[in-house]
């Protein structure tokens, strides 16, 4: 297996249900070249009786990028990373996090952090059948265990089984009481957690997610750990993406206007809809906050969500866009701090 550099992990985009399909995954690609993309997270129950074509499919500029898996049976899980790497994937991530009712009456998610030998089990047999990377995605405790032992026996169980990447939300996962929304706010960030299980472990790949909002708090992080993941960051403020190349890879280059993301989303809209029938407003949902914090982004917002304009072809409603944006941008009260 040829393990790529640390600098794989360095930024990547969080998995989101719902959030993080392909077209969502081609409109970020647009935005850095070097930032790994994830997945939503896919069940081994749907890739066993599913539409494998429906979960897998995927557009060649979105590489690098990895598929998440859920699941916890060990031969479902090679059956999943077997099909992911033949599809093209990058690497093949194991959903350890996820705190939500459905997940957790699979047997998977944050729930798999309680038994750690079965998690090593899948892990194996997922490294036994493929040649990319295969990483996890966990918590750092689940409930009301708040002890750093509880996180690194974990780690270290699980690396014993050869898994050398783990992407570390820094919150508990409470499986009680708490919905998946505000499993992602309420219990506290604990990123000392993280930098703790890179000094314990030097020879893993350690990444931070949860709660980074600024390429300053990226940059802090990335003084104790080797990446940093964003969600909801990354998908309500994109632009922040535009940076990351320079920033993060010394990858300077060009940075393209929002007018030339738009017009090659519209040029993806009518490919897609040539290649498989794919309407414009799915694909255009994802590209919302591509002018949060300019003037007019709220107008322009209103048009690609204007749903009676579905049956417009997609480069009419670019033109209607850029007139709103236009009208606007002339307007006070359309203030550059228009929130997304």
């Amino acid at each position: 297996m040829n393990f790529p550099d640390a600098a794989f992990w360095r930024t990547s985009v969080a998995p989101m249900m719902d959030w993080t399909d392909r077209h969502c995954r081609y409109f970020h690609r647009l935005l850095s070249r070097n930032t790994l993309l994830y997945t939503e997270m896919v069940t081994t129950g749907a890739l066993r009786h599913g539409d494998t074509q429906r979960h897998l499919r995927f557009n060649t500029e979105e590489h690098p990028m990895a598929l998440q898996l859920g699941g916890s049976d060990a031969a479902d899980l090679a059956h999943g990373a077997k099909l992911g790497e033949q599809w093209g994937y990058d690497e093949i991530n194991l959903n350890c996090g996820c705190p939500s009712d459905r997940v957790q009456r699979g047997a998977f998610g944050a729930c798999l952090m309680n038994e750690p030998h079965t998690v090593a089990d899948g892990v194996k047999a997922m490294m036994d059948v493929v040649s990319v990377p295969v990483t996890v995605k966990h918590r750092i405790g689940i409930d009301r265990i708040e002890s750093y032992d509880f996180v690194r026996d974990f780690v270290g169980t699980v690396s014993d089984a050869g898994c050398k990447v783990f992407i570390v939300h820094a919150r508990n996962a409470w499986l009680d009481g708490l919905s998946p929304k505000e499993n992602r706010e309420i219990p506290p960030l604990r990123y000392e957690l993280g930098y703790q299980l890179k000094k314990d472990f030097p020879n893993l790949v350690i990444a931070i997610n949860g709660g980074i909002t600024t390429n300053a708090q990226m940059t802090e992080h990335l003084r104790h750990v080797d990446g940093v993941m964003l969600g909801r960051e990354a998908y309500y403020n994109p632009w922040l993406l535009t940076t990351w190349d320079a920033e993060f890879y010394s990858d300077p280059h060009d940075t393209p206007t929002r007018e030339a993301v738009e017009e090659a989303m519209v040029a993806y809209m009518e490919r897609a809809n040539a290649e498989d029938g794919c309407p414009w407003y799915p694909i255009a949902r994802h590209m919302l906050g591509l002018y949060h914090g300019q003037r007019g982004a709220r107008l322009w917002r209103q048009v690609w969500s204007n749903h009676k304009l579905k049956p417009l072809p997609p480069r009419d409603v670019l033109n209607i866009a850029r007139e709103a944006l236009a009208r606007g941008a002339e307007k006070p009260n359309e203030m550059p701090h228009d929130a997304v």
